[in-house]
């Protein structure tokens, strides 16, 4: 069965490029959204020539237009930049699942829990998207730093939260495609706290020195 197209939106960044990696090789065509066409182009070659024999194609497009020919978008861009970029990929999202991996984070106090005024960058996604867009919130806790070294395996969970039980499926399988476990966290409304662990785990990582810290959740039984 061939997989869907994912358009990773900000998909030159760390952390969107960890994802993309990662995804790839476990098989879907994934298409690279970037402000400038060229830039997203040249981050998609560069990623084709890390990517193990076997992998899906990797292609690079400007953010509308990735957003436009993916099946599942994924929103992966700092969060002062969320509002401009949902509106150039608004269009191209309806009727589809954006998963957005954004956390609010307020320099210079990054290690800080701070909320954004629509309760969290998940729920205001959702209210400039509209309801014809499944929002769900996921991928904000994991190190960047782990996603790209593929042989490695990453401790971390991945906690989930959305109103639609059939996109929060479909985070859940691209979590096992990444060699994650994702975990349903509830509705939409939870992504605030989702959110916020970000702030918290880059203070961990300060605090000790370390670059890779995650979230684990027990008693779950896993595959």
């Amino acid at each position: 069965m061939s997989k869907p197209t994912l358009a990773v939106i900000g998909g030159t960044g760390a952390e969107g490029s960890g994802l993309a990696l990662r995804w790839a090789t476990a098989g879907y065509p994934i298409v690279i959204g970037s402000r400038s066409q060229e830039k997203a182009a040249a981050a998609a070659q560069e990623m084709n020539g890390k990517l193990p024999e076997g992998s899906a194609a990797v292609s690079g497009q400007a953010n509308g237009d990735a957003a436009a020919n993916a099946e599942i978008v994924v929103l992966s861009v700092p969060y002062d930049a969320q509002a401009a970029t949902l509106d150039q990929i608004a269009d191209g999202c309806q009727g589809k699942t954006l998963i957005t991996v954004v956390a609010p984070i307020k320099p210079p106090k990054v290690s800080q829990v701070w909320r954004p005024e629509g309760g969290s960058a998940a729920q205001e996604a959702q209210a400039r998207l509209g309801e014809n867009v499944k929002v769900v919130a996921a991928f904000q806790n994991v190190s960047a730093e782990e996603l790209k070294h593929l042989d490695h395996s990453v401790e971390c969970d991945i906690l989930i939260t959305g109103d639609d039980k059939s996109a929060k499926q479909q985070a859940i399988e691209l979590a096992a495609a990444a060699g994650l476990f994702g975990i349903d966290a509830g509705p939409l409304l939870n992504a605030s706290v989702v959110e916020g662990m970000t702030a918290l785990l880059i203070g961990i990582n300060i605090r000790n020195k370390v670059k890779g810290s995650g979230i684990r959740i027990t008693g779950i039984p896993r595959p």
